[in-house]
C-alpha cells in the first residue's frame, strides 16, 4: 500500500467542546439531514448501532455531484470526544483512493468554547498523485456543514447544552 497523504485542520468555536461534539458527531447523523437538506437527504445505519465497527451511508442531495458515501465508524470516545471513521465506499474511492480515514478530537477552549482538530489521512491507489484542489474543495464542504452545526447552536442555546 503507498503512503498515506496527511491533512491536519484546526478549528476553533466559541459553542462548547461537549456540545460541539453531541450535536455534530454524537446526534450528527439526524441533525444535519435537517440543518443541510439541500446538500445532505440523509444518514443511515446500514451495520451495527453506530459505534466502533458500524457502518454509515450518507446520501446526498438530488443534484450533488455525489450520491452516497459509505463510513466505517473505527472509534466513538463521548469522553475524550474523539471519533474516528473511514471511508470504505463512494465518491472518488472507486478510481484514486483505496480509502480515506479521518480523526476528529474536540477539546475545551480556555474561552469556554471549543478547539478542534481533523486528521486526514489518504490512502491513494499505485501510481495515484492526489489532487489537494480535489481535497480543498471536499475540506470546504466539510467546514460548511461545521458552520451550519455551529450556527444552529448559537441560534438554540438549550440544544444539546
Amino acid at each position: 500500500m503507498s503512503t498515506p497523504v496527511v491533512f491536519t485542520e484546526e478549528f476553533s468555536s466559541p459553542i462548547p467542546a461537549h456540545r460541539m461534539f453531541k450535536a455534530l458527531i454524537v446526534d450528527g447523523d439526524s441533525l444535519i439531514p435537517k440543518l443541510m437538506p439541500q446538500a445532505i437527504k440523509s444518514v443511515e445505519l446500514v451495520h451495527g448501532d453506530g459505534g466502533p465497527g458500524s457502518v454509515k451511508q450518507m446520501n446526498f442531495a438530488e443534484g450533488s455531484h455525489l450520491k452516497y458515501l459509505k463510513h466505517r465508524v473505527d472509534a466513538l470516545d463521548k469522553e475524550k470526544m474523539t471519533y474516528g471513521y473511514t471511508m470504505v465506499e463512494g465518491g472518488e474511492l472507486a478510481d484514486k483512493i483505496v480509502s480515506i480515514s479521518y480523526e476528529i478530537k474536540m477539546e475545551v477552549s480556555p474561552d469556554g468554547g471549543c478547539k478542534g482538530t481533523n486528521v486526514s489521512k489518504y490512502h491513494p491507489k499505485p501510481g495515484v498523485v492526489i489532487n489537494e484542489e480535489e481535497i480543498k474543495a471536499g475540506k470546504e464542504k466539510a467546514m460548511a456543514v461545521f458552520k451550519a452545526v455551529e450556527a444552529y447552536l448559537l441560534a438554540n442555546p438549550e440544544a444539546y447544552a
